[in-house]
């Protein structure tokens, strides 16, 4: 069992990004890292740091139930692509930390799908 992200266009070929429940949690932690602190720390996530003490526009993705909870909106998404298309554009030169590779990875497949919910102005829906 595990974790679909999909644009709400009702389109089963769409484009889609998929985790475990335990591969999202991994890869949110380390968005968060990346923007600089830990999603262990946040409210709802085993810490008591609100979210209103760090600034990411990625914390509507950061932020939210694994497999409920509202779906996010294209200015959401709008406010979340850029963010993560710099995340996603990190140069890979020489790494050879498979982790880091599969993060970029999703990050690149979340930015294509992301993309199509701007472009057909659909919610990105969590399934």
């Amino acid at each position: 069992m595990g974790l679909v992200l999909f644009p709400g266009d009702g389109d089963t070929s769409s484009p889609d990004v998929s985790w475990s429940y335990t591969g999202f949690g991994v890869f949110r932690r380390w968005l968060a890292q990346t923007e600089g602190f830990a999603l262990d720390e946040m409210y709802g996530f085993g810490g008591q740091r609100p979210w209103n003490e760090v600034s990411t526009t990625l914390a509507p993705l950061l932020n939210h139930p694994d497999d409920d909870g509202p779906d996010l909106t294209p200015n959401q998404c709008a406010a979340i692509l850029p963010c993560l298309q710099e995340i996603a554009d990190q140069p890979q030169e020489g790494s050879i930390d498979q982790l880091f590779q599969r993060h970029i990875d999703d990050a690149r497949q979340l930015v294509v799908v992301l993309q199509l919910c701007l472009e057909k102005d659909v919610d990105l829906l969590f399934g």
